[in-house]
């Protein structure tokens, strides 16, 4: 690939200007889930090993260009501090002049960078500000690297430059799944609406061998088919979208698998009564909330001759029992077959990683994406304005 990483760097004495992001939740001033802070240590640790001093530069929430004080990145000190196991120093207005004037061996945290709105309009004057605080710029936020800011694209073109090990590990995972992969190529693709990954399932079928489809998208897909969904999620206004991806799929000689047989309830609530029948046999009265036993069985059979896997999106209702059967074997298998060496599997996504976390999966596969929308737009084939400024 055409970026440089932090092992192609010299940064002895250098400030090192470190875009990351540490957008996590918080509830009651304390942060809930601490993910994305621990996955930028290991680049913050080479850093400083490597005699460079980080400053972090970092979004957090949505304050479209105003301070906002509950959105200050002052709330996540105490989490940053406990992850590095080191003092974290706050700068709200940061100067090369302030910076410079900490230890050689610091970590300093910029507040957040949207707290103007040059930030998201990627204002050269902003860039070039945020240049000169320091001497190399790093970029450890894949999960930026599809917005054109001046923290993730302007600064990129003014210092010398170079991916971080987080961003790395993603882009190298991603390029393994989409870019270069070993075949044959499965992708699974499930979630509520067609609507939302007609981009992504557009570009995969020209790209993958085999193309699973789940969750109400898959009823989609089968009424488009002239098959009764009952009252399915589906959407109907997309008939003829739906039958012409499944065109393209033809010509490119990429397998679409959509469920044979279903499961369906007349309530969407836990434990609903259910019953499995044949896809094209869901009462009228009735619901499809999951994938059934033997559309299981033909994904697990496809993925045992597959080489790679990339997931995005549930195979059905995974968040209440028992409509998360489907998902949970599904990624059992996938995850059996990643552990032992079979099988290079990458998966990303909000529900995504929600469901792979509640199948007890996610630790097995072998790269799990918390990118999100910069997931979903490399999957879709798009340039990404962050990684863009990187190889250039």
């Amino acid at each position: 690939m055409g970026w440089k990483t932090l092992d192609d760097m010299e940064l002895d004495g250098k400030i090192v200007v470190t875009r990351v992001d540490i957008n996590v939740p918080v509830d009651n001033g304390k942060v809930t889930d601490a993910t994305r802070i621990e996955r930028i240590k290991p680049t913050i640790e080479d850093i400083l090993a490597k005699g460079g001093k980080p400053v972090l530069l970092a979004h957090f929430g949505r304050p479209k260009g105003q301070y906002v004080p509950e959105m200050s990145l002052r709330i996540t000190l105490p989490t940053l501090e406990s992850v590095l196991g080191r003092p974290v120093i706050f700068i709200e207005r940061p100067s090369r002049e302030l910076i410079e004037a900490e230890a050689s061996d610091a970590v300093i945290l910029v507040e957040n960078t949207r707290f103007t709105e040059m930030e998201e309009k990627n204002d050269p004057m902003m860039a070039k500000f945020l240049s000169s605080l320091g001497d190399v710029y790093c970029n450890d936020a894949f999960s930026a690297a599809h917005r054109a800011h001046a923290s993730t694209e302007g600064i990129a073109r003014l210092l010398p430059s170079c991916a971080g090990r987080l961003m790395a590990a993603e882009l190298t995972a991603l390029e393994n799944a989409l870019g270069k992969p070993q075949r044959p190529v499965v992708a699974v693709v499930g979630g509520a609406k067609v609507s939302t990954k007609l981009e992504l399932l557009g570009n995969l079928v020209g790209k993958v061998d085999h193309l699973v489809i789940g969750g109400g998208m898959a009823n989609t897909f089968l009424a488009a088919q002239g098959v009764d969904v009952g009252k399915s999620l589906a959407e109907h206004e997309m008939t003829d979208i739906a039958m012409e991806i499944l065109g393209k799929a033809i010509i490119a000689g990429c397998e679409i698998i959509l469920p044979t047989d279903v499961v369906v309830a007349r309530e969407f609530a836990a434990n609903a009564a259910n019953e499995t029948v044949a896809a094209d046999a869901c009462p009228a009265d009735a619901m499809i909330l999951d994938a059934g036993p033997d559309s299981v069985a033909k994904i697990a059979a496809t993925l045992d001759n597959a080489k790679t896997l990339i997931w995005n999106g549930p195979l059905g209702a995974f968040e209440i029992e028992p409509f998360d059967t489907a998902t949970n074997a599904a990624a059992a298998k996938a995850a059996e077959l990643s552990k032992a060496g079979n099988l290079i599997s990458v998966a990303g996504g909000g529900d995504t990683v929600a469901a792979l976390n509640k199948a007890g999966a996610a630790q097995d596969f072998t790269y799990i994406s918390t990118a999100g929308g910069a997931f979903l737009e490399w999957m879709e084939g798009k340039t990404l304005p962050g990684v863009a400024a990187l190889e250039e």
